[in-house]
């Protein structure tokens, strides 16, 4: 039962990031919230940031037995594959404003378009911040292999299609063409592509 209290609690906040993240579900708020709006971003992401903490704190309270015996060597992996995940999500950051990804700049993101960010780490992969956290949730598991840690990895594997999907009907709408391209040129997660069968 804990563990299921784990995975609803997952569910919702994936649930919450797509839902809130919707063009039309932006727009519908900004209709009910008119020139308050621009306080949409960082309302939503204080509320993101507890529901955040809440899942942590939760399993934190979770009697749990390790999954894999203790060993350097997954200590070793879990940093590493942390580490990396880290410097591949602040790369990922390098190309537009920290504060308007949190709100701190107020502004109304309904009418102020952002450049379709194609440089850096983006001309690789198209979503940096998913690989970064792959990595960081997987080394997280290696470092403390516990079922928790385990759910954590697993639900969000388990959101990315979904993630995925929602938001790049998002970057359609908004950039057209331009993401379409941008879309069939540059892989999802990982710098390679799957070669098409004839």
């Amino acid at each position: 039962m804990s563990y299921l209290i784990l995975v609803l609690l997952w569910v919702l906040f994936y649930f919450f990031h797509s839902v809130f993240a919707s063009l039309n579900i932006k727009r519908k708020f900004k209709a009910v919230m008119g020139r308050y709006y621009i306080w949409y971003r960082l309302l939503y992401s204080i509320f993101a940031t507890f529901h955040f903490l809440l899942i942590f704190v939760y399993s934190a309270t979770l009697i749990e037995q390790r999954m894999l015996n203790q060993s350097p060597l997954f200590t070793y992996i879990g940093y590493m594959l942390a580490g990396l995940g880290t410097i591949i999500l602040v790369k990922s950051f390098k190309h537009f404003s920290n504060l308007k990804f949190v709100g701190l700049t107020l502004h109304d993101d309904l009418k102020e378009k952002e450049k379709l960010i194609t440089k850096g780490i983006h001309e690789y992969i198209r979503h940096p911040i998913y690989t970064g956290l792959i990595l960081i949730f997987l080394g997280y598991f290696f470092y403390q292999p516990s079922p928790s840690s385990m759910v954590h990895f697993i639900m969000l594997l388990a959101y990315l299609p979904f993630g995925i999907h929602f938001e790049e009907k998002k970057l359609i709408a908004t950039y057209g063409e331009d993401y379409r391209k941008y879309k069939k040129a540059v892989p999802s997660l990982f710098p390679f592509k799957l070669k098409k069968t004839a």
